[in-house]
């Protein structure tokens, strides 16, 4: 509704809708969403592939200019903060080495994740507080950035205080916590009852559980352990859901830190009330 009344066109902001084939745990558009305003950065590899913030940032820049290049107005939409300011405020990222990124992720698998989340607790305690401690994908580059380049990776991440006001215009829905976690719950039983699990299924047998970053979507994991015996399905319902409501405080304290945010709050009034209060804002010169 919002891009159709701007005349512009969706670019995703998620680390996740850019694997094929994880559609329903993702929440990706429909098609009739995709067909009624052009949706960029979707299903851009598959979930086999390694993705970087870096790679997205690329990709993303590019998307954008191809949206103007149509006197289209690009839209930058979705939760993933660090994709978002990636690419709104130009960022840079410490490079790779595949050698000891390969080391890491074999230790790992060995060792656990909680034998590498304790040692990057030791040696870099900032970037520790910031990853989930089964995050794996994340412990691995916060350990594999020292490694290559000397330097901790918290950082790289010094430079991500500093907000360039004069670059974007941003705008932030608030919903009231009570009615965030009632949602969330809502959503998790409406994709089940979608056929996620199913979806889950398919994934696993082309080989879903040695993919190492997108194993750690939400939900996906949890539901290839309960294919796998070693969740009930109500257990790894559960989960997901207490996962979700953690990300959603993550993503609120992320966006909240950032002063260019305009703030709106979902009332009483409807999904049209606050689409129009938005619409406006973003129109004002």
């Amino acid at each position: 509704m919002l891009a159709r009344s701007l005349g512009g066109e969706v670019c995703y902001a998620d680390s996740m809708v850019v694997y094929r084939g994880m559609d329903i745990g993702t929440a990706k558009p429909t098609r009739a969403q995709r067909a009624s305003v052009p949706h960029h950065l979707l299903d851009l590899i598959e979930p086999s592939e390694r993705f970087t913030v870096a790679r997205f940032q690329a990709m993303a820049m590019e998307a954008i200019e191809d949206v103007r290049g149509r006197h289209s107005v690009p839209l930058l939409v979705g939760g993933s903060g660090l994709y978002v300011r990636a690419v709104v405020d130009g960022l840079e990222f410490p490079g790779e080495d595949p050698l000891v990124r390969g080391e890491l992720e074999a230790e790992a698998r060995v060792a656990g994740a909680g034998a590498l989340y304790r040692r990057l607790e030791a040696l870099d305690a900032v970037a520790a507080a910031k990853i989930e401690p089964d995050n794996v994908r994340r412990i691995v580059r916060a350990l594999e950035v020292p490694a290559i380049t000397g330097r901790r990776f918290s950082e790289f991440a010094e430079g991500w205080e500093r907000y360039d006001p004069a670059r974007t215009r941003m705008a932030g829905i608030r919903v009231a916590s009570e009615v965030l976690a009632a949602r969330i719950s809502h959503r998790v039983s409406a994709m089940f009852a979608a056929g996620w699990l199913e979806e889950v299924r398919g994934l696993v047998e082309r080989g879903f559980g040695r993919w190492l970053t997108s194993t750690q979507a939400i939900g996906y994991s949890e539901l290839a352990r309960h294919l796998d015996g070693r969740l009930s399905l109500e257990e790894a319902r559960e989960q997901t859901v207490r996962r979700t409501k953690g990300l959603a405080r993550r993503q609120m304290a992320w966006f909240r830190r950032d002063p260019r945010v305009r703030w709106f709050d979902a009332g009483e009034g409807g999904a049209s009330e606050i689409t129009d209060a938005v619409d406006s804002y973003l129109r004002d010169p």
